[in-house]
């Protein structure tokens, strides 16, 4: 497992007050969850971001981004944002909304997976 853990605690306390908030190992990482939705994630150094089907072009144009290809094969939807794009509280800050906003705008999954209303 290997991601920035200063990275992850710097999300983690943006985060952790919200209902539903849980983290889980994925992608060779650490994952943050909303309601059982993912809405980010740390890997390596490198802060990856779910977002909205109608902000991924706008949020692949801001600086110090990518495109999520972490098996060769690309995830739409999701955003890698390098150290340089996420350095400040501000910057960090945005993302964090941008991923908890695609997150909450799912329904909620329960223990199983399975998705139910809140």
């Amino acid at each position: 497992m290997s991601f920035n853990a200063d990275l992850a605690a710097r999300v983690r306390k943006l985060l952790i007050h919200k209902t539903g908030y849980s983290e889980r190992k994925m992608f060779g990482g650490l994952c943050f969850m909303l309601h059982g939705n993912m809405c980010g994630g740390v890997l390596n150094d490198d802060l990856i971001v779910r977002v909205k089907p109608d902000e991924y072009a706008a949020s692949l144009n801001r600086p110090h981004t990518r495109k999520f290809d972490f098996t060769g094969r690309l995830l739409k939807g999701f955003v890698v944002v390098r150290p340089k794009g996420c350095c400040t509280e501000k910057s960090l800050t945005n993302w964090i909304v941008l991923g908890a906003r695609c997150a909450l705008s799912q329904p909620a999954k329960t223990a199983g997976g399975k998705r139910r209303r809140i």
